[in-house]
């Protein structure tokens, strides 16, 4: 308890609540839409939300608390994306058993070992272009929500310039209530009093066995959550220099989905995104006290998953373009730092460029997602350049 209080930054701290605020401001709808199309009621919804919040902050809080390490984890976002548009043919109970079965799949996939080992045969560059690839879309999203709300970006962007330069550690909080401060004042005074303050139920039900959907909707539902989510996510934490052991991480994920799906905590997963912003430089300066930030976010996730409804009702105050525009903000340094790794080695120049292209294009074959197949691309390319000719 010493240590963790001589390591407590707020810088840390900002970021843990910046990444929260984002992965929940960010897709809390696409989950609706997913809860939604699998039959759920609005009691059951706010079981959903609840779920979530309590898998992601004890997984953030334990996880980063055992390894040292600012380890983040999410829902899946491409996984509600496919939930929302595939559940409609089958009952609620089944819908969990789905969520069960991708659950158990993750679950023997960090157990074999198998992840892991697949990913250490990843060159770091072709890593950093695949997670640049993959933050890319977030950095252009500042200037396509400029052109929306050309003041309000433009005060967080020019917040965040300036302080970079004079307190370059505390830039994303000052941009964070730059954006606040604005929307408040634009909005209506008694905007805040229409937020409920309550705290939801959680709602179990137990999971019944449709073979079709297994096949059908649980194996597609594995596939974009290890290939969207999970490869992002070791990626992060490789190229800010954390060589935390992956297996046992997909393995508490998958058992976390297992144990929390009957209640709608339908995919747990490494995040990328927010993983990000918990792992870069302006975080904290010292490596080594970044997983303060895996500890507040996952102090923040649980308070969100305790208060439910009141949450999701206080988030949809923030407009889309200072969601966006934060995000992409707090991404800027780790796009940067990333593409100066991928493209640092000439011997890896080409082959990092092709995975960065590929990944930037959102290409996907047979649903499986951009990333998986960037890096795919890449080591194809790092290999036939490799060939030596006689």
């Amino acid at each position: 308890m010493l240590r963790i209080l001589n390591d407590v930054s707020l810088s840390a701290l900002v970021a843990g609540f910046v990444a929260v605020l984002i992965g929940f401001a960010s897709s809390v709808a696409i989950v609706f839409q997913a809860a939604q199309a699998a039959g759920a009621d609005s009691n059951t919804i706010v079981s959903w939300i609840m779920a979530l919040g309590f898998g992601m902050g004890a997984t953030c809080f334990f996880l980063s608390l055992w390894y040292r390490s600012p380890v983040i984890t999410a829902w899946s976002t491409p996984g509600a994306a496919l939930l929302a548009t595939s559940l409609g043919t089958i009952s609620y109970a089944e819908a969990i058993g789905v969520f069960v079965f991708a659950g158990i799949l993750t679950l023997l996939t960090g157990v074999s070992g198998l992840f892991d080992k697949v990913m250490r045969l990843v060159p770091l560059p072709l890593a950093c272009a695949m997670l640049a690839g993959v933050l890319f879309k977030f950095g252009l999203s500042i200037f396509d929500s400029m052109m929306s709300d050309v003041f309000l970006v433009g005060i967080m962007l020019i917040t965040y310039l300036v302080s970079k330069r004079l307190v370059p550690r505390y830039a994303v909080l000052f941009v964070l209530v730059s954006g606040v401060a604005f929307v408040l004042a634009k909005s209506d005074a008694q905007l805040m009093s229409t937020i409920p303050f309550a705290l939801g139920s959680l709602v179990w039900v137990w999971p019944e066995w449709n073979i079709g959907a297994l096949i059908g909707i649980g194996i597609p539902l594995y596939i974009v959550t290890m290939t969207s989510q999970n490869i992002p996510g070791v990626a992060v934490m490789r190229s800010s220099g954390y060589q935390t052991p992956v297996s046992p991480l997909i393995s508490w994920t998958g058992l976390t989905s297992i144990m929390l799906a009957p209640l709608g905590g339908f995919a747990f997963n490494l995040a990328a995104i927010t993983a990000a912003i918990c792992s870069g430089d302006e975080c904290h300066k010292d490596p080594k006290r970044r997983y303060i930030a895996g500890l507040s976010a996952g102090v923040f996730y649980g308070l969100a998953g305790l208060a439910g409804t009141s949450v999701v009702a206080l988030f949809s105050i923030f407009p889309a373009t200072m969601i966006a525009a934060l995000a992409g903000i707090a991404l800027l340094g780790t796009i940067g730092m990333n593409l100066k790794n991928a493209m640092a080695d000439d011997s890896n120049r080409e082959a990092a460029l092709v995975t960065f292209l590929v990944t930037v294009s959102g290409v996907s074959f047979g649903g499986i997602a951009s990333a998986f197949w960037g890096i795919l691309f890449g080591v194809i390319c790092l290999l036939i350049s490799n060939i030596r000719l006689k």
